[in-house]
């Protein structure tokens, strides 16, 4: 090491903790933009090649990006408002009411029922849902700022991908090969967990929407609400189809409200979720996109539930690419650790 190394990494490391001090509240969108660029690498590469312009292709990107992802929240958050409207205090009152019919012989839930299901209270509470939907969307100034620093990030990521890959190979403290080795792999399993959530997002919103529009409800409406809430983990399409089923259950019939309820359990959460979803990914990753990357379906599965406990709905993508980034270290490290071994039993 030469005498002025310690002195460049004592100036890198300052400038790393005051690049930190203004850019922290922007780490979440930039990370996942970059995911995002990585996942769509091939994709973006496609489109330069075809119109042989980088700010076309970069352009394109951004458009589906807003139709994918923007486009159906500013949907959800216009009509939901028209919905929440719709409910007056009797419907209300109603909906409680066979909410505590459901529940009156379970002791521990028949108790919260009574204590926190009271209709005068609920009302007031959702018309101050419908002003704040009206306002700022059904997702909230924060996540919809998220969305749209995202997009921007995105772009300008995308636009100067190279010099942005090549950065962050040359900054890796590992050789020119095993950084690109990271990398690639990072990016490949970003390939697959992307496109497997727009499909599962889609193809399970379908399921529910065309379900649900048989007994009057707006299909496309609860479709897309049903593709957003598919993707959290554990309590997922019941945000939605539980009110649903409370709501038929007082303004339809109870054979209305049960239909959607077991539709909804065996159909969407046990046979699509559950058994259909990491088919999803495998189709994706083997025969679509002819994926080398050797994390498992099961893996990236588990990976995504485990990103979306932890971080919300951007854990989704954060969370394979920790886990990959945790695979690929791990496989770099043992190489490295066997090859000392070697060199050390050599030397003896």
């Amino acid at each position: 090491m030469s005498k002025t190394s310690p002195i460049v990494l004592i100036l890198f490391a300052l400038a790393l903790l005051a690049a930190y001090s203004i850019y922290a509240p922007f780490l979440l969108p930039i990370t996942v933009a970059a995911l995002m660029v990585m996942a769509t690498f091939n994709l973006t590469h496609y489109f330069v090649q075809k119109f042989h312009s980088g700010k076309l292709a970069t352009l394109i990107m951004v458009a589906l990006l807003i139709m994918l992802i923007l486009a159906p929240i500013v949907y959800a958050a216009t009509s939901g408002v028209g919905y929440l409207s719709q409910l007056d205090q009797e419907t209300i009152r109603l909906i409680v009411a066979k909410a505590k019919e459901l529940v009156k012989d379970v002791p521990y839930l028949s108790d919260l029922a009574n204590e926190y299901l009271k209709a005068e209270e609920i009302t007031p509470y959702l018309k101050d849902i419908s002003l704040y939907l009206t306002k700022w969307g059904s997702v909230g100034l924060g996540f919809l700022k998220d969305v749209l620093l995202v997009i921007v990030f995105y772009a300008a990521i995308n636009y100067y991908s190279d010099r942005f890959f090549d950065l962050l190979k040359a900054l890796i403290p590992v050789s020119r090969e095993k950084s690109a080795q990271m990398l690639n792999e990072v990016s490949s399993t970003m390939e697959v967990v992307f496109y497997s959530i727009i499909v599962t997002a889609i193809f399970e919103g379908m399921l529910f929407g065309f379900f649900i529009s048989y007994f009057g409800f707006n299909g496309l409406l609860f479709g897309v609400l049903y593709g957003f809430a598919s993707l959290i983990p554990i309590v997922g399409g019941a945000l939605l189809w539980v009110p649903l089923a409370l709501f038929s259950w007082s303004e339809t019939s109870s054979s209305a409200a049960i239909a959607i309820v077991l539709y909804s359990v065996i159909v969407i959460s046990i046979v699509a979720d559950t058994l259909i979803k990491p088919v999803i990914i495998k189709v994706i990753k083997e025969d679509l996109l002819h994926n080398s990357t050797s994390v498992g379906e099961m893996i990236i599965f588990f990976s995504i539930l485990a990103g979306m406990t932890s971080y919300g709905f951007w854990g989704a993508i954060i969370g394979p690419a920790i886990t990959t980034f945790l695979f690929t270290t791990s496989k770099i490290y043992i190489e490295y650790n066997q090859a000392a071994r070697e060199q050390h039993i050599s030397a003896e």
